[in-house]
């Protein structure tokens, strides 16, 4: 059986459990609480040197790191990633784009809010997280006005990739009400098939 390193909190490791329960892969849960060290732990390094979570572990002892890698990985061959080369193509776009432009200020954001205190420096970095933030809301609204999913109008890893961390967005402070087709986006996610809450094992 597969078996994930993952903190409950974590947005990206939701990708990884809510993909799990949508293709139904059966799996164990290690829970790593990331806020104490524990993934910078000897043991907890040996099995990912870059000491982060979510980690799959294979059957065969084999390990994957990085959410979205483990995303693709998980889907290929199933419905929720694409097989048309271009559309492929797209869903790796969205999910660079999800690591790159989206979830270093919304994600940062939200976890400076929740686990840090109101006097730590780092809150220092809000300001430019949130406009940053906003503007790549404002690049999944202006596509999302347009399409009813990230790609080849069906939904897939590039949209589990991208709301994991947007629909608990205002955990970091940002306003979703001007984001109308967001918002129906999200709505349409959460209408999935064994959709699951962040926090669910």
């Amino acid at each position: 059986m597969l078996r994930l390193y993952d903190f409950l909190d974590s947005g990206n490791g939701y990708k990884v459990r809510l993909l799990l329960m949508q293709l139904a892969i059966p799996y164990e849960l290690t829970e790593v609480d990331i806020l104490s060290g524990q993934t910078r732990t000897p043991e907890f390094l040996a099995r990912n040197p870059n000491g982060r979570i979510p980690l799959l572990e294979l059957e065969d002892g084999s390990r994957l790191a990085e959410s979205n890698a483990i995303l693709f990985f998980l889907a290929e061959g199933t419905p929720m990633l694409a097989q048309d080369r271009w559309q492929r193509g797209q869903v790796l776009q969205w999910m660079f784009f999800e690591q790159y432009s989206h979830e270093p200020n919304i994600a940062t954001s939200r976890f400076l809010l929740r686990h840090t205190a109101a006097d730590d420096p780092r809150r220092a970095l809000l300001p430019a997280k949130k406009t940053a933030g906003e503007a790549a809301l404002g690049v999944m609204e202006g596509h999302l006005c347009r399409h009813t999913w990230f790609v080849g109008e069906r939904y897939g890893i590039a949209d589990i990739a991208l709301y994991a961390y947007t629909h608990v967005a205002d955990e970091g402070g940002f306003d979703l009400q001007p984001y109308a087709a967001i918002r129906a986006w999200m709505d349409r996610v959460r209408s999935q098939p064994s959709h699951k809450p962040i926090t669910s094992r």
